[in-house]
């Protein structure tokens, strides 16, 4: 990094260097069918089923992480969204939703690398964290709007919990004070520069998702 990036804030940095592959992924295929409400609730059900393992990968690190310098201060309970999600796969799919669930090849690289991260290098975990979670509260909102409105689930109801972060009253604030966080990592540069190619690489991994479920749910021609 050179004295220009030094300056910039870092959670600037990480944003701008990350855009072209975050507008990939949200810009899908896959995701514009669902969004723009052409396809069923099997397919807004399946993408579901993708989330659950890759949330179930950051989360299930969480504990470990909490006390490390890097990871620890990201770690925050009103963030988590394993729970919500398994009580809209259960409204989705029924009680016995685990059964027969299965990650498509691209969640399962996914997930595994978040694990990886998890295991050996916190930086990574913090670009996988970021990559998520202020995606969920600020993309995500949208894919809840939409979500309620073509397949009638309830505001905010079952079938959308993982949307709704009952704990944090003001997403706005709380967005602001991750960016500091993320300002604040403890690391020099040539550590910040792993992190935000990590946080490309996870965009990367959610456009092969989403391009995995597109060829489950092809429209028809």
């Amino acid at each position: 990094m050179d004295a220009t990036a030094t300056a910039t804030p870092f959670s600037t940095l990480i944003r701008v260097a990350s855009h072209e592959q975050h507008t990939e992924a949200e810009t899908s295929t896959f995701m514009s069918d669902l969004l723009g409400g052409r396809l069923g609730v099997d397919a807004y059900t399946r993408y579901t089923e993708q989330l659950w393992f890759v949330y179930r990968a950051l989360e299930g690190a969480a504990a470990t992480l909490a006390e490390d310098p890097v990871a620890g201060p990201f770690i925050r309970p009103e963030l988590a969204r394993t729970a919500a999600l398994e009580r809209d796969l259960t409204h989705l799919r029924g009680a016995g939703w685990r059964d027969g669930l299965r990650p498509l090849p691209a969640t399962a690289a996914y997930a595994a690398r978040v694990e990886e991260c998890a295991r050996t290098w916190p930086g990574g975990y913090v670009a996988h964290h970021y990559t998520r979670y202020l995606g969920d509260l600020s993309g995500g909102q949208i894919i809840r709007d939409k979500a309620e409105k073509t397949w009638g689930f309830a505001r905010k109801g079952d079938g959308v919990r993982f949307y709704v972060f009952e704990e944090i009253a003001n997403p706005a604030a709380f967005k602001r004070g991750y960016r500091e966080l993320l300002d604040a990592l403890p690391a020099d540069d040539l550590e910040k520069q792993r992190v935000v190619d990590e946080c490309k690489r996870a965009f990367d991994f959610n456009g092969a998702v989403f391009r995995e479920l597109g060829g489950e749910f092809p429209l028809s021609a």
